[in-house]
């Protein structure tokens, strides 16, 4: 059971917002640094494409495991010690996939690297939901959004610059140190955000039931298969993009990342405008409107799978998807946890399971036709985004009093 009905949390250092924040490169700097050299990768240790690929598909899945597990934990054990020992794990397994010597060891590596980081992810986003209410709150998720789609471009942009002068194994290894340092800056400056009071008993049985009340509510189930749903279109993009540019268009892993960077640059604008826009436009409005352009992108990938396109379609297809993805994931994730201020963790889990474990699903499809074949990209992405707006017409559209979170006043004393 709760401890307190009241999520009011103990004043914090302004520096505070801005480490949380920086947790959330996790996702997007684990799974873009290593992406330009992923062919690369496939070749050294005589892979198949599809089982390459498996490296990207592990870490989704354990970035959706780990904040499965790590969500409920910091709602019962505060946010800081789940977050120092999923930080740790993270630099551990990062030096483990440095030095492994074949892909099965490197695909199971990936996967324990996924489960550490995806601490970091989930407690950044409960720890916002302690702080903020109402439209700090989608402002906040929309700086997590720019920030992401920051990570994702100085991502591939660090991993083409760094294959001049290292191997896949030395992109491990600057994972690594990144951690490292994220490491210092919480042993620094992070304060709990969530205090004893407020904190959820009961151990696993109430977990449980956390669970059933979530998944009960169908505008919270509604906007988690949703942005699982569009995530999977990203992530069949991150699995397979790399393929089509380098592998159809002929594109260097340099010129591979500045493209990449541009699809990332889009991402970043338009979740930062999304933010922006927060108070002035609806909630749901915004979330239409970003459904709208993952539509519009996905159905020119199936064009371009179909036919021959010029590059500049393609990769126009794929910002119109990609920055679509973006403007769908700060009002989705307030209309997901506005009602549950005492379970953010635990409602943060959930909404970062879907996400990364669709996204797992979707990458191996990208690449069962091989590597010179765009067509399943296209059909991936149309799918799951036709997925995502039917979860959007049955499970939201008919009910949405919780437009904004307006209802749960509490806001942290930031100075």
């Amino acid at each position: 059971m709760l401890n307190s009905s009241s999520p009011v949390s103990p004043p914090v250092s302004r520096l505070l917002p801005t480490l949380l924040l920086l947790l959330t490169i996790f996702g997007p700097i684990s799974m873009d640094l290593y992406l330009p050299v992923l062919p690369a990768l496939t070749i050294e240790l005589d892979a198949a494409t599809s089982t390459a690929q498996l490296t990207v598909t592990a870490c989704l899945i354990g970035l959706a495991l780990g904040q499965l597990i790590a969500g409920p934990l910091s709602d019962r054990f505060g946010r800081r010690l789940p977050l120092h020992v999923g930080v740790a794990a993270y630099i551990a397994t990062s030096l483990l996939c440095a030095v492994s010597p074949s892909i099965e060891l490197l695909v199971g590596a990936r996967l324990v690297q996924g489960l550490a980081g995806g601490a970091g992810i989930v407690i950044a986003q409960a720890a916002g939901r302690d702080l903020y209410s109402g439209g700090r709150l989608i402002r906040y998720y929309g700086r997590m959004t720019v920030l992401g789609g920051l990570a994702a471009i100085i991502g591939p942009l660090l991993g083409g610059q760094l294959a001049r002068v290292t191997d896949w194994r030395g992109l491990f290894v600057f994972l690594a140190v990144i951690g490292a340092l994220i490491l210092l800056l919480i042993g620094a400056c992070y304060r709990e955000t969530l205090p004893p009071r407020s904190r959820t008993t009961g151990g696993f049985a109430q977990t449980g039931r956390d669970f059933r009340l979530l998944l009960s509510d169908r505008v919270f189930s509604g906007a988690v298969l949703l942005q699982g749903f569009v995530n999977a279109a990203l992530f069949a993009y991150l699995a397979g993009a790399t393929y089509v540019l380098q592998g159809i268009y002929g594109l260097s892993p340099q010129q591979y990342a500045l493209a990449f960077g541009l699809n990332s640059t889009g991402f970043m604008v338009f979740g930062y405008l999304t933010g922006r826009s927060s108070e002035r436009r609806s909630v749901t409005g915004t979330l239409v409107a970003g459904l709208a352009m993952c539509a519009l992108g996905a159905s020119g990938l199936l064009v371009g799978g179909l036919m021959a396109l010029p590059l500049a379609a393609v990769i126009v297809s794929l910002l119109v998807m990609v920055s679509g993805v973006a403007v769908t994931t700060p009002p989705a994730t307030t209309l997901a946890l506005a009602g549950y201020p005492q379970l953010a963790g635990t409602a943060s889990s959930l909404l970062g399971m879907a996400r990364f474990a669709f996204g797992g699903v979707a990458a191996p499809f990208v690449g069962i036709a091989g590597a010179a074949a765009m067509l399943p990209l296209g059909i991936v992405a149309v799918v799951s985004v036709a997925l995502a707006a039917v979860a959007y017409a049955t499970l939201m559209i008919r009910r949405s009093p919780r437009t904004m979170p307006e209802q749960q006043p509490a806001e942290a004393r930031v100075g």
